[in-house]
């Protein structure tokens, strides 16, 4: 198959997960005239808010955004959809003569679009909800071990802890029969991929303890300005706790609250911590980017000179 080639320009900006994309994101969006893409996996469900940390509507401002809101919580959205979604997307904002800047933290749904990603395995709600009960039960080595077995290669690549990608490993494999492993290896040799040649990847960091630091921060702002109320709110609009989207991190840390499983402070404990075992996974996907350049969040002004110079070739974009 042929790849599609797309010369018009893109700005990624990438990184961990409280470490500013958002802040910065806006200012580039200002400055060089952007509409922001969102490449984020839980900012794509409406009524949840606090909890994904979305930009506020005053935040926002007169900057347009995209692929935030856009399904329901008990609607089933993977990075396949993303691909398509955003790449549509991209598409019309080039047609606007606008650039676009993708920006989050998802690293699966950034390579899916930049490099194809398999067709998806359909949901099997049954088998869904008994490796869920698993997990409940044995927890998450028990299931890791049990990758292993099967799919190695999957179990290498996806930590112990991270349970939403360990959960939908073994359910490819329980419901197609075939491990992950070999579907990626069969996408990678027959799916067209689209190339982006006029892509700029940029990804903010900054030492550990500054950036555990601001996960706390960020983590102790969710519970201050009411995580509670939006998932009590979520629960009375009638959404079942065992859906996909209550599954992340703080939605699944509150559920454990308000059903009596920890305190409250407990519960904060745990969820700062797994926010910080999910910022080390977001850079191990980031790690894999050899186009990716890295700068500290506390220099704004060098990464504003880097995409000033990368637009003085603004003649060679065809927009």
């Amino acid at each position: 198959m042929t790849n599609e080639i797309i010369t018009q320009p893109l700005l990624v900006l990438v990184g961990p997960t409280a470490i500013g994309k958002t802040a910065l994101s806006l200012t580039l969006a200002a400055r060089y005239d952007c509409e922001i893409v969102s490449v984020d996996s839980m900012q794509v469900y409406r009524h949840m808010d606090i909890g994904t940390a979305k930009a506020t509507k005053e935040e926002r401002g007169d900057i347009m955004h995209h692929l935030i809101d856009i399904v329901d919580p008990n609607e089933n959205y993977d990075a396949a959809r993303f691909s398509v979604d955003s790449l549509k997307v991209i598409r019309d904002i080039h047609n606007r003569g606008k650039l676009p800047l993708l920006t989050g933290g998802t690293g699966l749904y950034l390579r899916a679009l930049l490099h194809g990603i398999f067709p998806g395995v359909p949901a099997d709600e049954e088998v869904r909800r008994a490796l869920h009960r698993r997990l409940e039960e044995e927890g998450c080595s028990k299931l890791h071990e049990e990758l292993f077995a099967i799919d190695c290669v999957s179990a290498l690549r996806i930590d112990k802890n991270d349970s939403q990608r360990l959960l939908r490993a073994l359910e490819i494999y329980y419901v197609s029969g075939v491990p992950w492993s070999l579907h990626l290896e069969e996408q990678r040799k027959q799916s067209p991929k689209i190339v982006f040649t006029n892509l700029l990847l940029i990804g903010l960091t900054c030492d550990r303890e500054q950036l555990y630091a601001r996960i706390n921060r960020r983590c102790q702002k969710m519970v201050d300005t009411g995580l509670e109320n939006e998932v009590q709110k979520l629960l009375a609009m009638g959404y079942n706790r065992s859906m996909k989207s209550f599954g992340a991190i703080g939605y699944r840390h509150m559920i454990g609250y308000l059903d009596g499983k920890w305190s409250l402070e407990e519960m904060i404990r745990l969820l700062t911590r797994d926010t910080r075992r999910y910022a080390k996974r977001q850079y191990t996907w980031f790690s894999k980017m050899d186009d990716l350049l890295w700068f500290q969040v506390n220099e704004p002004a060098r990464i504003v000179q880097f995409i000033d110079e990368w637009m003085t070739n603004k003649e060679l974009w065809n927009l």
